[in-house]
């Protein structure tokens, strides 16, 4: 009996594959996800901001929503290279983090460490669904053979990615120690 391993590989992780119109589509639908995410941050980082009591917190809090505004203009710049309209789909998963971050300000206590820590809890949750999905959208993105899109998609990547570390710095570094001497 003949072994032949001669065939070459059918898929390929280097090259980009045959654009499947369903994988195109699945795509898009989770653009559209996350821009709905986005701006929906847009509307309630202010409030975890204004909730805030640490000068840090409060200021990274501030300056991420800048970054926020900057990630829905590229969601639009991923649309226009799409040769789509900009266009939101709800996002279920966002807007349960965001509740539940509503929810940690209810349940404590105004001008309390604490009340910080759970804000940077809150954020991070964020942070963490937001780095999987762009993660996940860029390397689909290069898949598909949008190597522009996968461009755009790993800035806002890179921004989240540091977001989260500037958060766990700032709870290592002084809000925790100050949670845990609070009655």
């Amino acid at each position: 009996m003949k072994n032949e391993s001669t065939s070459a590989p059918k898929f390929s992780t280097k090259e980009p594959a045959k654009v499947e119109p369903a994988l195109k589509e699945l795509f898009l639908d989770s653009i559209k996800d996350i821009y709905w995410a986005e701006n929906h941050l847009v509307k309630t980082l202010p409030k975890m901001q204004k909730a805030s009591t640490s000068e840090k917190l409060s200021t990274a809090i501030g300056n991420h929503l800048e970054q926020t505004k900057g990630h829905v203009s590229r969601l639009e710049q991923v649309f226009e290279l799409l040769g789509e309209k900009p266009q939101a789909k709800k996002c279920d998963a966002m807007e349960g983090l965001t509740k539940e971050g509503e929810g940690i300000i209810e349940d404590t206590e105004a001008g309390t460490a604490t009340r910080d820590v759970g804000i940077i809890l809150a954020s991070q949750k964020v942070e963490h669904y937001e780095i999987a999905t762009y993660g996940g959208l860029a390397k689909l993105a290069k898949t598909l053979g949008l190597e522009d899109v996968a461009e755009v998609l790993v800035q806002t990547l890179n921004e989240e990615k540091e977001a989260d570390e500037l958060l766990t710095g700032i709870a290592e570094n002084d809000i925790n120690y100050q949670s845990s001497q609070e009655a």
